[in-house]
């Protein structure tokens, strides 16, 4: 990026499962301009005040195909950067090796559910300028890049458990809820909570 979209953006509410923007495909990105880069700016200051990795913009409430990603790769690099119209790669055949890591969403706050996905990932797409980019993913950013594209195709990751494991995660979401206000993190978590004695 010949401009730097990583500061200077305004925290937005963040979208949670339920909503339709994040149940449905997104519309391609093709104006690469002021207001692409308003909502990357936005996007960056949403997920780090949210602690995540990786944010889509369904996530603040925008149905187009752009995700941002400060992400550790597999040796513990941390890599960042923006991808519109992304369009995943995986392995195939002896080179798919398949990782069973626990995976969150800042959209489902407080749950976590084992997903198997390729613990390798190829991403194509453009940057914030409409410059083609190729992106490498290894260990935790290769599920990133799964994660977000999934998220720009309409799909969020408890479409990807079983039903016993959908279950779980929405009673760990539930059991949290507390804790995160309806404009999170525009207003910060609350703090925990010590659990009810007896029944």
């Amino acid at each position: 990026m010949a401009e730097d979209l990583t500061t200077g953006g305004t925290v937005r509410p963040i979208t949670r499962w339920g909503a339709p923007v994040m149940h449905a495909p997104t519309r391609p990105v093709t104006e690469f301009g002021d207001d692409l880069h308003v909502l990357v700016r936005d996007m960056w200051a949403t997920m780090r005040a949210a602690e995540g990795v990786g944010l889509a913009a369904t996530q603040v409430g925008e149905d187009v195909s752009v995700f941002v990603f400060e992400c550790p790769d597999e040796d513990g690099v941390v890599h960042r950067g923006v991808v519109c119209n992304p369009e995943l790669v995986l392995p195939t055949g002896k080179d798919r090796e398949l990782d069973a890591s626990e995976e969150g969403c800042l959209s489902w706050p407080g749950g976590y559910q084992s997903v198997a996905r390729p613990n390798r990932a190829t991403v194509r797409g453009h940057d914030a300028d409409g410059e083609p980019i190729e992106l490498h993913g290894t260990g935790l950013l290769a599920r990133c890049f799964q994660h977000e594209t999934d998220h720009l195709n309409g799909t969020v990751f408890g479409d990807r458990l079983s039903a016993r494991a959908r279950r779980k995660l929405d009673e760990q979401a539930s059991e949290l809820a507390y804790r995160y206000p309806d404009d999170w993190p525009v207003s910060p978590k609350a703090s925990a909570a010590p659990l009810p004695s007896g029944e």
